[in-house]
């Protein structure tokens, strides 16, 4: 065993440096200028490369430590490359030996010791070539946004070197060799055209493949350990450099305000890029957010786990997004956070819509008669402490509908192919608050009396401004209604508060003049607006359900039979 130290080589005069990720483990085979573990400076990210071709016996440093230019990371076992490769500088015997050997093989003498393995060809060199701006489809003076590489970084063929943005889009300019970046001439901010420099490159000569043995009869020769060789299939595949874990994604990945950056190495941005995927909407596990291979595979995992099992319609994921512009190159802008109650607000919306084939009926109650009782309990609610509004009237009469009118009073479970009838009526109340919409919820409004709910909602609707309202008190729903009244608006089409079915939604009421049959007479007439389920409420339905409501509001008699 020939074992060798693993050491920091020129960081460019950077000092110390953080490991962020460490591309190797112990037992891995690896080549020579195969990456070894990445650094990150100040200004770039750097991989540092083995000093020859070898098995990995340790490493000597973990992610989040801090290395300088001679610190040892690790040790190789570098005994499997070419015959004597290390040997031959402190042993002259040994290697005239090996002189004389080959001779006579040549001259058809004794034939190579078959234990040693074969040498390996070397590459012709390397050159150097200057990376200029491909055709940009006619555009010229398009901004650099981004720097994807850094002097000393190696890149392949195809890997993004830098990112520009146009007045449409966002585009990579892809490396045309693979080497390593000697030199990066532009900076962010810098505004390029076809043919400007862009970086220089120092690429390795086509003179042979470095990695690869000779043909002949050392092919079949045992390694030095006595192990029989195994297929170049499976040596490579050995050879390949790990990841280290990384943390699963979740189903959703929320994108990035416009402008952030994304931290990741050349090979993710291509492994990116080959598997489609976005990167804005990746979370890195790595050090510093940074984004790994296996973050890559497991977003795309995710997103095809989603797709498969249907929830992708489900969360809207499997609808194009509506991708934003840089809204600072209009004029001045400001951000803000949402609440927590507009984002669970906004998600449960868009679950709703997407999930629910929405209908509206529409329909206008005669409440002139209900309007004149109800102001005369004006000095009756005052001795009680209690102001009657006309939500009361509402919640009773929707009531009396969904009692007359099950199917109303129902939730579907599409996986179970169930309909769930539920033998209560517990209605929820939308109430404006100046956090956001929130809906409490009166118990059995069919068996209270009119000052009763007239109570309990203006107690609700108070909690639900002061933010006091608990859980439980905005659960449980079979119906829900939502009154724009005291603002105004003629219609509009609330959308179902899904699990729920339907949702009645009140407009302002309006004097219109109402034909009774010799003339016009003017009445006080409520729009209202019934938004259903046409999965488990058909028209006609909803139409006796509008119609019922017109006519328990326009004789609240009718409440008492």
């Amino acid at each position: 065993m020939s074992e060798q130290e693993i050491r920091v080589p020129d960081l460019g005069g950077a000092d110390e440096v953080e490991v962020i990720e460490l591309l190797v483990s112990a037992g891995d085979s690896v080549e020579a200028e195969d990456p070894i573990l990445t650094v990150e400076t100040d200004k770039a990210s750097v991989e540092l490369p083995s000093p020859g071709a070898g098995k990995i016996i340790k490493l000597t440093v973990k992610v989040g430590d801090k290395v300088k230019e001679g610190d040892v990371v690790g040790t190789i076992d570098s005994s499997g490359e070419s015959s004597g490769s290390d040997d031959s500088a402190d042993e002259p015997e040994a290697k005239a030996e090996e002189k004389t050997e080959a001779e006579s093989s040549s001259k058809g003498g004794a034939e190579p010791d078959a234990s040693k393995p074969a040498p390996k060809k070397k590459s012709g060199g390397s050159r150097t070539e200057v990376v200029l701006v491909p055709p940009l489809d006619g555009m010229e003076d398009v901004p650099v946004i981004e720097i994807n590489v850094s002097e000393g970084d190696t890149v392949e063929a195809d890997d993004a070197l830098v990112t520009v943005e146009s007045d449409k889009a966002s585009m990579e300019i892809p490396s045309p060799f693979g080497g390593k970046v000697v030199k990066v001439f532009v900076a962010e901010g810098d505004k390029l055209s076809e043919g400007d420099k862009l970086l220089e490159l120092t690429v390795a000569e086509d003179g042979g493949d470095d990695d690869v043995e000779e043909s002949g009869d050392q092919d079949d020769a045992p390694a030095e350990s006595g192990q029989e060789s195994k297929p170049e299939a499976e040596a490579d595949e050995k050879a390949a450099p790990k990841e280290p874990a990384a943390q699963p994604q979740s189903a959703v990945s929320e994108p990035p305000p416009p402008g952030a950056s994304v931290h990741a190495g050349p090979a993710v941005r291509k492994l990116a890029r080959e598997l489609g995927a976005d990167m804005t909407r990746i979370k890195g596990s790595g050090p510093k957010s940074r984004i790994l291979k296996d973050d890559v595979q497991n977003y795309v995992k995710s997103q095809l786990q989603q797709a498969q099992q249907g929830s992708a319609v489900a969360t809207g994921s499997g609808i194009p997004g509506v991708k934003l512009p840089d809204f600072s190159q209009f004029g001045d802008i400001e951000k803000e956070a949402m609440s927590r109650m507009m984002s669970v607000t906004a998600a449960n919306m868009q679950r709703s819509w997407l999930n629910v084939p929405h209908v509206t009926q529409f329909e206008d109650a005669d409440i002139t008669d209900m309007e004149a009782f109800r102001k005369s309990q004006k000095a009756a609610g005052e001795k009680k402490g209690v102001k009657m509004t006309p939500l009361p009237f509402l919640l009773k009469a929707c009531a009396t509908a969904l009692a007359e009118l099950p199917q109303f009073n129902v939730s579907l479970d599409m996986e179970r192919k169930e309909v769930i009838r539920k033998q209560y009526i517990h209605i929820g109340i939308a109430v404006d608050t100046p956090n956001g919409l929130m809906v409490p919820v009166i118990r059995d409004v069919d068996k209270k009396g009119l000052w009763e709910l007239a109570a309990e909602s203006a107690e609700l609707a108070q909690k639900a401004r002061d933010k006091k309202l608990k859980p439980a008190e905005m659960q449980g729903a079979c119906f829900t209604i939502t009154s724009l009244g005291g603002i105004g608006g003629t219609a509009f089409t609330p959308i179902v508060n899904a699990p729920e079915v339907a949702i009645l939604g009140v407009s302002k009421a309006a004097m219109k003049p109402v034909w009774d049959g010799s003339e016009f007479q003017p009445r006080l007439l409520l729009p209202l607006s019934l938004s259903y389920d046409h999965r488990a409420v058909n028209g006609a339905d909803a139409a006796r359900f509008t119609s019922l409501l017109s006519q328990v509001l326009g004789d609240i008699r009718t409440l008492l039979l």
